[in-house]
C-alpha cells in the first residue's frame, strides 16, 4: 500500500480528471463519443433536452495531449443559464479519464436557430 499525502494536489490537470495513474503510466485521451456522452448528461434548466441535441455544440477538439477545446453556444445572449452551462461542460468532459485540461469557448456567430435541434430534440419539443 503507498501512503497517504496530506498535501493537496498540486498538479491541477490531474485534480482537473480526478483519476490517479501511477507515474509513467499514460491514460489516452477519451474519444468523441465519450466528450459527447458526457456533454449530453448536461440539461438547459428551461428545456427537457440536453444542450449536445439541443444543437449548443458547435465544435469539438481532442488533443492528443489529453487537451479538449470546446465551442458551443446558448439558445440566446440573454439565456439565465449563460455562466452555468459552459461551467458545467468544463466539468463533464474533464471528469473523463485520459483528459488533462478542458477549454470551453462561447460563441455566438453563427447565432443559433432551432434548425440546429436532432430529430429527437424535435420530437421531444414537439417541433416537427
Amino acid at each position: 500500500m503507498l501512503p497517504v499525502n496530506d498535501q493537496p494536489n498540486s498538479d491541477p490537470q490531474r485534480a482537473a480528471h480526478g483519476a490517479w495513474t501511477p507515474v509513467g503510466e499514460t491514460v489516452p485521451p477519451p474519444g468523441e463519443d465519450a466528450v459527447i456522452a458526457a456533454i449530453a448528461t448536461i440539461y438547459d434548466p428551461e428545456i427537457p433536452v440536453n444542450i449536445y441535441e439541443l444543437g449548443l455544440i458547435y465544435a469539438i477538439e481532442i488533443g492528443d495531449d489529453g487537451l479538449v477545446k470546446i465551442e458551443m453556444t446558448l439558445t440566446a445572449p440573454a439565456c439565465p443559464s449563460a455562466q452555468e452551462l459552459p461551467a458545467q461542460v468544463e466539468d463533464a468532459v474533464a471528469a473523463l479519464p485520459g483528459v488533462r485540461g478542458v477549454s470551453v469557448e462561447t460563441v455566438w456567430d453563427p447565432p443559433w436557430d432551432p434548425s440546429r435541434m436532432s430529430e429527437e430534440a424535435r420530437l421531444a419539443l414537439n417541433m416537427f
